[in-house]
């Protein structure tokens, strides 16, 4: 186990730490096998071999791929780019308070901003927290919408994007915020009485507070949960009855979105997602701090997979011409 003393706490330090690739590789060994038994991706084996030469680890069990790397079952196999520029951007997605843009990384780790753009969206898909405990206590309920105003538009994309006021072709988010606990937010089809009484209940418990607004689509949490509602017509706060809690995660998330990213695509909403919840639910730990959340986010690296056809949706298009055919 490395020295908690001689590990980076700052971004300066992790950008030295982790331009030497023995660094590297002891964070990832203690990632990935805590008990320090390096042990084969493919078949479990712990009979295995370390070839320094080559950075490559020889398993001795009988199947057809022998030999792999520290990025074999993570999130990071088959991508070219080494792990000396992979765990900086890492450290930098998981501590920037508003996220950081894909031509920021490729500046600074001077790759290519398609690579950057790419690197990014499989750390979001790493950072995904799903649970199928349910959420209990006093739960705020909250939805809002995701997309560019109107006014800050040219006129052509004005007319081909925008048909309506309020919330019409923007992307609909729904969140949950526990008081004392942590966020959910995933992006709902429509704010319909139908769609959002299934989601309420399925990530929170009968019996629990609910808090939301007057939006009439709440009125059957009634009969599940103890619910009240606060109408932002009259007043935002009353007494325990406030949804002030979510309004503030909704302020970081659109930060992020409008002055980092600019411009989000509602297919990648969904990641950005993860990476906000991710932030926000470890900030206030002063023991984890920016060193912790890293170390909390590298173990979650493996045993996940996005390739680029995936990310992009041509894996799904090529499903269907196949299925068409």
């Amino acid at each position: 186990m490395m020295n908690a003393n001689n590990e980076p706490k700052t971004l300066l330090e992790a950008v030295k730490f982790f331009s030497d690739y023995e660094n590297c590789r002891s964070f990832m060994v203690e990632a990935r096998w805590p008990d320090g038994k390096v042990k084969c991706p493919l078949c479990g084996s712990e009979h295995v071999k370390y070839m320094a030469k080559t950075r490559r680890w020889k398993c001795y069990g009988k199947h057809p791929r022998p030999q792999f790397t520290l990025k074999v079952g993570t999130i990071f196999e088959d991508s070219p780019i080494p792990l000396e520029k992979w765990l900086p951007a890492l450290w930098l997605v998981v501590n920037c308070k508003n996220g950081i843009s894909s031509y920021e990384v490729a500046r600074g780790l001077g790759i290519t901003q398609k690579s950057a753009w790419f690197m990014l969206h499989r750390l979001r898909l790493a950072l995904h927290s799903g649970s199928f405990m349910k959420m209990s206590g006093e739960i705020e309920v909250d939805e809002t919408f995701i997309g560019g105003k109107a006014r800050s538009m040219h006129l052509d994309k004005r007319e081909a994007k925008i048909s309506g006021t309020g919330g019409k072709d923007k992307a609909a988010v729904l969140g949950f915020l526990r008081r004392g606990g942590g966020v959910r937010a995933e992006v709902i089809p429509n704010r319909k009485k139908k769609t959002l009484d299934s989601i309420v209940r399925h990530h929170v418990a009968d019996g629990s507070a609910v808090y939301t607004d007057a939006l009439p689509s709440y009125n059957d949490l009634d009969s599940a949960y103890m619910h009240q509602v606060v109408d932002h017509a009259v007043e935002y706060v009353r007494g325990r009855v406030h949804t002030n809690g979510l309004e503030n995660f909704w302020s970081l998330l659109k930060r992020g979105i409008k002055g980092t990213y600019v411009s989000v695509e509602p297919f990648h909403l969904e990641r950005y997602l993860d990476e906000q919840t991710f932030r926000y639910n470890n900030r206030n730990n002063e023991e984890i701090g920016d060193r912790g959340r890293f170390r909390f986010a590298l173990a979650k690296m493996v045993g996940k997979r996005l390739t680029y056809d995936e990310l992009t949706g041509k894996a799904a298009t090529e499903k269907q011409k196949h299925i068409l055919n």
